[in-house]
Protein backbone atom coordinates (compact mmCIF):
# COMPACT_ATOMS: atom_id res chain seq x y z
CA UNK A 1 0.00 0.00 0.00
CA UNK A 2 1.43 3.71 -0.88
CA UNK A 3 1.90 5.99 2.16
CA UNK A 4 -0.22 9.18 0.62
CA UNK A 5 -3.20 8.47 2.65
CA UNK A 6 -1.08 7.76 6.16
CA UNK A 7 0.74 11.02 5.44
CA UNK A 8 -2.23 13.16 4.92
CA UNK A 9 -3.59 11.56 7.61
CA UNK A 10 -1.13 12.31 10.00
CA UNK A 11 -0.80 15.71 9.14
CA UNK A 12 -4.46 16.49 9.46
CA UNK A 13 -4.58 15.00 12.60
CA UNK A 14 -1.24 17.02 13.86
CA UNK A 15 -2.61 19.95 12.66
CA UNK A 16 -5.79 19.77 14.72
CA UNK A 17 -4.26 18.30 17.65
CA UNK A 18 -2.29 21.82 17.24
CA UNK A 19 -5.62 24.05 17.07
CA UNK A 20 -7.03 22.71 19.91
CA UNK A 21 -4.31 23.17 21.96
CA UNK A 22 -4.18 27.45 21.00
CA UNK A 23 -8.04 27.32 21.87
CA UNK A 24 -7.43 25.77 25.33
CA UNK A 25 -5.67 28.83 25.79
CA UNK A 26 -8.61 31.59 27.58
CA UNK A 27 -8.49 35.23 26.52
CA UNK A 28 -8.18 37.15 30.02
CA UNK A 29 -10.25 39.58 31.15
CA UNK A 30 -8.39 43.18 31.67
CA UNK A 31 -6.49 45.19 29.72
CA UNK A 32 -3.70 45.69 31.67
CA UNK A 33 0.17 43.49 31.66
CA UNK A 34 -1.26 42.11 35.48
CA UNK A 35 -4.60 40.33 33.60
CA UNK A 36 -1.75 38.17 31.67
CA UNK A 37 0.09 37.23 34.94
CA UNK A 38 -2.89 34.22 35.71
CA UNK A 39 -2.42 32.59 32.25
CA UNK A 40 2.00 32.18 32.36
CA UNK A 41 1.75 29.13 32.99
CA UNK A 42 -0.69 28.13 30.46
CA UNK A 43 1.09 29.53 27.85
CA UNK A 44 4.46 27.99 28.97
CA UNK A 45 2.76 24.46 28.74
CA UNK A 46 1.44 25.23 25.12
CA UNK A 47 4.80 26.25 23.86
CA UNK A 48 6.59 22.96 25.21
CA UNK A 49 3.67 20.98 23.23
CA UNK A 50 3.82 23.33 20.43
CA UNK A 51 7.53 22.27 20.41
CA UNK A 52 6.83 18.41 20.94
CA UNK A 53 3.92 17.83 18.39
CA UNK A 54 6.42 19.99 15.92
CA UNK A 55 8.95 17.70 16.88
CA UNK A 56 6.93 14.64 16.29
CA UNK A 57 5.98 16.33 12.88
CA UNK A 58 8.95 16.92 11.45
CA UNK A 59 10.87 13.94 12.42
CA UNK A 60 7.59 11.87 11.30
CA UNK A 61 7.87 13.45 7.93
CA UNK A 62 11.76 12.68 7.54
CA UNK A 63 10.47 8.84 9.08
CA UNK A 64 7.80 8.36 5.93
CA UNK A 65 10.99 9.77 3.36
CA UNK A 66 12.71 6.65 3.85
CA UNK A 67 9.67 4.30 3.46
CA UNK A 68 8.28 3.04 0.39
CA UNK A 69 4.95 1.07 1.32
CA UNK A 70 2.67 0.67 4.22
CA UNK A 71 1.96 -2.32 6.11
CA UNK A 72 -1.39 -3.15 8.20
CA UNK A 73 0.78 -3.24 11.10
CA UNK A 74 2.16 0.58 10.08
CA UNK A 75 -0.93 1.82 9.80
CA UNK A 76 -1.75 0.57 13.06
CA UNK A 77 1.45 1.70 14.55
CA UNK A 78 0.65 4.86 13.27
CA UNK A 79 -2.83 5.74 15.14
CA UNK A 80 -1.43 4.97 18.36
CA UNK A 81 1.33 7.46 17.54
CA UNK A 82 -1.57 9.82 16.61
CA UNK A 83 -3.69 8.35 19.72
CA UNK A 84 -0.74 9.87 22.59
CA UNK A 85 -0.47 12.80 20.43
CA UNK A 86 -4.08 13.84 20.71
CA UNK A 87 -3.90 13.91 24.57
CA UNK A 88 -1.67 16.87 24.58
CA UNK A 89 -4.52 19.16 24.54
CA UNK A 90 -5.81 17.58 27.62
CA UNK A 91 -2.30 17.36 29.51
CA UNK A 92 -1.02 20.46 28.31
CA UNK A 93 -4.09 22.44 29.97
CA UNK A 94 -4.00 19.85 32.64
CA UNK A 95 -0.40 20.80 33.41
CA UNK A 96 -1.26 24.64 32.84
CA UNK A 97 -4.24 25.05 35.21
CA UNK A 98 -2.64 23.68 38.01
CA UNK A 99 0.86 25.95 37.49
CA UNK A 100 2.98 22.65 37.30
CA UNK A 101 1.89 20.93 40.24
CA UNK A 102 3.17 16.97 40.80
CA UNK A 103 0.34 15.15 39.34
CA UNK A 104 -0.36 16.85 36.06
CA UNK A 105 3.18 17.24 35.45
CA UNK A 106 3.39 13.52 36.17
CA UNK A 107 0.94 13.11 33.78
CA UNK A 108 1.52 15.01 31.33
CA UNK A 109 5.40 12.76 31.59
CA UNK A 110 2.88 9.66 30.81
CA UNK A 111 1.93 10.95 27.47
CA UNK A 112 4.98 12.09 26.52
CA UNK A 113 6.39 8.47 27.58
CA UNK A 114 3.55 7.11 25.45
CA UNK A 115 3.93 8.91 22.73
CA UNK A 116 7.62 8.47 22.83
CA UNK A 117 6.65 4.42 23.35
CA UNK A 118 4.26 4.37 20.55
CA UNK A 119 7.04 6.63 17.97
CA UNK A 120 9.93 3.85 18.85
CA UNK A 121 7.32 1.22 17.85
CA UNK A 122 5.91 2.99 14.51
CA UNK A 123 10.62 3.11 13.63
CA UNK A 124 9.83 -0.88 14.29
CA UNK A 125 7.02 -1.50 12.62
CA UNK A 126 8.65 0.54 9.61
CA UNK A 127 11.88 -1.45 9.85
CA UNK A 128 9.78 -4.65 10.17
CA UNK A 129 7.73 -3.75 6.61
CA UNK A 130 10.95 -2.60 5.06
CA UNK A 131 13.35 -4.97 6.22
CA UNK A 132 16.59 -5.14 7.85
CA UNK A 133 18.15 -3.56 5.70
CA UNK A 134 15.94 -0.74 5.09
CA UNK A 135 16.92 3.07 5.18
CA UNK A 136 15.36 3.64 7.73
CA UNK A 137 17.51 1.06 9.99
CA UNK A 138 20.43 2.36 8.50
CA UNK A 139 19.32 5.93 9.69
CA UNK A 140 18.97 5.39 13.03
CA UNK A 141 21.18 2.75 13.73
CA UNK A 142 21.32 1.94 17.87
CA UNK A 143 18.32 4.38 17.89
CA UNK A 144 20.30 6.71 21.36
CA UNK A 145 18.29 9.55 21.09
CA UNK A 146 14.74 7.21 21.31
CA UNK A 147 16.18 5.50 24.44
CA UNK A 148 17.37 8.58 25.79
CA UNK A 149 13.77 10.00 25.64
CA UNK A 150 12.29 7.27 27.03
CA UNK A 151 14.35 6.94 29.90
CA UNK A 152 14.25 11.49 30.26
CA UNK A 153 10.63 10.50 30.68
CA UNK A 154 10.55 8.39 33.55
CA UNK A 155 12.66 10.88 35.08
CA UNK A 156 10.84 13.77 34.57
CA UNK A 157 7.75 11.44 36.02
CA UNK A 158 9.63 10.23 38.72
CA UNK A 159 11.05 13.52 40.26
CA UNK A 160 7.32 15.64 40.29
CA UNK A 161 6.78 14.21 43.10
CA UNK A 162 9.93 15.08 45.19
CA UNK A 163 10.70 18.77 43.21
CA UNK A 164 7.91 19.04 40.56
CA UNK A 165 10.28 21.50 38.17
CA UNK A 166 12.40 19.97 37.94
CA UNK A 167 10.22 17.12 35.38
CA UNK A 168 9.92 20.64 33.59
CA UNK A 169 13.62 20.31 33.34
CA UNK A 170 13.95 16.97 32.28
CA UNK A 171 10.38 17.44 29.43
CA UNK A 172 12.34 20.44 28.41
CA UNK A 173 15.96 18.69 28.14
CA UNK A 174 14.62 15.58 26.12
CA UNK A 175 12.84 18.33 23.45
CA UNK A 176 16.30 20.09 23.25
CA UNK A 177 17.70 16.89 21.56
CA UNK A 178 15.20 16.56 19.40
CA UNK A 179 14.63 20.07 18.58
CA UNK A 180 17.54 20.44 15.78
CA UNK A 181 15.75 18.02 12.81
CA UNK A 182 17.27 14.46 13.58
CA UNK A 183 20.39 15.03 10.30
CA UNK A 184 20.39 10.87 10.22
CA UNK A 185 17.55 10.01 8.20
CA UNK A 186 18.77 13.12 5.62
CA UNK A 187 22.24 11.85 5.40
CA UNK A 188 21.39 8.07 4.96
CA UNK A 189 18.95 9.13 2.22
CA UNK A 190 22.04 11.54 0.71
CA UNK A 191 24.16 9.20 0.31
CA UNK A 192 22.13 5.98 -0.80
CA UNK A 193 21.64 5.78 -4.89
CA UNK A 194 18.41 7.54 -6.45
CA UNK A 195 17.47 3.98 -7.56
CA UNK A 196 17.39 2.72 -4.23
CA UNK A 197 15.15 5.32 -2.61
CA UNK A 198 11.74 5.14 -1.81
Amino acid sequence: MGKTRLEAFSDGVIAIIITIMVLEMKVPHGEDLAALLPIVPVFFSYVLSFIYVGIYWNNHHHMLHTVKTVSGGVLWANLHLLFWLSLFPFATGFMGENHFAATPSALYGCVLLGAGAAYTILQNAIIRAQGKESLLQAAIGGDWKGKASLVGYVAGIASTFIVPWVAEAFYIAVAAIWFVPDKRIEETLEHTPEHEKP
